[in-house]
């Protein structure tokens, strides 16, 4: 099969339509994907939702029409609408919104009723697509303000179960603007209707009737069969989370990441640390009072634009010790030398298995090298370091080839990416004295002829090295 495929997409590359049609069953499975490959060879119209409308009634078709849409369907030998395996809800609002002025014999003297056009194009897609036999893997429900469900929708979803039956990533944000009672009965259905999600992502605001939605919210999480991640983003740091953490108790014997980004100091996380397969933590934007709580054992530790705790951050490392493999750590700049010594020690003392590391923000010192000596297991690393260019003298300059020099040979043999950010002072002296055997370097900012060649130089020299040079002005 391979064989005969290269023979029938080699005589089809000059014929874009029948290269198209060959991946067309793929491209479904996406309204994204699919919207974006029927733009780039139609005239970057979304047509899509003509094909998805092929299968309309006659009745349904005649409502469009009376809207003063210019209608063109034609049958189709066979349903697109059944492949569909991902649906962003706010992404196919825009399409939809965009076809359907593409649609208007006269847009101009249809701007008082599109937002109610756009619904009922909205609500005939939807109905389409659950009724088509389509069973959905990922869901994302993210709503404008206009958007509203009609009841019938929800009598397609009681009556089409397989539609939900294999969904295993929701997404789910609802802001304050969002028609109450609308979303209200969605997460009403969805909380009877879906067992499987694997992956759950909440967006919550702290100013829309809280106890109502966070309810549902907890409904949803407590009728999972096995959620393995869960991500919570507070958006404005609330701190009441009306049980939605608290749920997750059910779930401690299959979760194994937590994504938590904007959130405050709540008791509610506790119960994280009953989660005894708890593999991945990443912790965004948060207060370092809830790093404290936090002392799981895990594999992969990822906290970024939190203050480093000089109690919170070695507990977690001391407490995952061996297990710790991935390490990502992006602080904002800090003149506490004291506190990344503290972090900067902890790591050396109790993680040297880790394999891939990301730190930014932090001062280039002895102490770092020594950190990076340790990692005899290392394999990827991405380096933002603080180099210090002010009034640097004779002596300074001297000390800082040295260290560069130093950091080269001490990189590990197990090393095969390296980012060094826009840190590529002397980048010439560090090529010549590394012996790691790199598949991948990236620099930023390379404006120096001298470390032009020197790349050039050393991309000869190993045919190991593959040489990736960003540019960013």
């Amino acid at each position: 099969m391979p064989e005969l495929m290269e023979n029938i997409l080699n005589n089809l590359k000059n014929d874009f339509n029948s290269l198209y049609s060959c991946v067309l069953s793929t491209l479904v499975q996406n309204v994204n994907t699919y919207s974006l490959a029927k733009s780039i060879l139609v005239n970057q119209k979304p047509l899509f939702i003509s094909e998805y409308f092929s299968s309309l009634e006659e009745d349904e078709i005649y409502v469009l029409k009376e809207y003063g849409m210019n209608l063109k369907i034609s049958r189709k030998l066979f349903n697109y609408a059944k492949f569909l395996k991902y649906l962003d809800l706010f992404v196919l609002e825009i399409r939809a919104r965009k076809w359907t002025n593409l649609m208007l014999v006269d847009p101009i003297s249809s701007i008082p009723y599109f937002d109610a056009l756009v619904n009922v194009v909205m609500n005939l897609l939807l109905k389409l697509l659950v009724e088509s036999g389509a069973v959905l893997q990922k869901l994302v429900l993210s709503f404008s303000e206009s958007f509203e469900f009609k009841p019938e929708i929800f009598y397609s979803i009681g009556r089409n179960e397989l539609f939900f039956s294999r969904l295993q990533h929701l997404s789910l944000e609802v802001i304050p603007e969002f028609n109450i009672e609308n979303v209200t009965i969605f997460l009403k259905v969805l909380a009877k209707n879906i067992t499987t999600i694997s992956s759950l992502k909440l967006e919550i605001h702290s100013d829309y009737e809280p106890q109502l939605f966070h309810s549902l919210f907890h409904a949803i999480i407590k009728s999972q069969e096995q959620l393995k991640l869960f991500s919570l983003d507070g958006e404005d740091h609330p701190t009441e989370l009306y049980g939605i953490i608290s749920a997750l108790e059910c779930q401690k014997n299959s979760l194994q990441e937590v994504i938590i980004n904007k959130c405050t100091y709540n008791k509610e996380f506790e119960v994280l640390k009953d989660c005894e397969n708890l593999e991945t933590l990443r912790i965004w934007d948060c207060s370092s009072k809830l790093l404290n709580l936090l002392d799981c054992k895990i594999s992969t530790l990822d906290v970024v634009d939190c203050p480093i705790d000089v109690q919170a951050i070695p507990l977690i490392l001391k407490k995952s010790g061996l297990l710790l493999q991935r390490l990502s750590f992006n602080q904002e700049i800090s003149e506490d030398i004291h506190n990344e010594l503290v972090f900067l020690k902890a790591l050396m003392s109790f993680c040297p298995n880790i394999t891939y590391l990301y730190i930014s923000n932090i001062w280039f010192s002895t102490q770092l090298l020594e950190i990076i000596a340790n990692l005899q297991k290392l394999q990827f690393l991405s380096l933002w370091c603080i180099v210090d260019d002010d009034d640097i003298d004779d002596i300074k300059e001297e000390k800082l080839k040295i260290q560069v020099i130093q950091f080269a040979e001490i990189l590990p043999l197990t090393l095969q990416y390296l980012d060094l950010g826009d840190t590529c002072k002397y980048i010439d002296i560090f090529l010549s004295h590394c012996n790691a055997p790199l598949k991948k370097l990236i620099v930023y900012h390379l404006n120096d002829e001298k470390y032009t060649r020197a790349l050039y130089t050393k991309q000869g020299f190993e045919l190991c090295w593959c040489i990736q040079i960003f540019r960013f002005r």
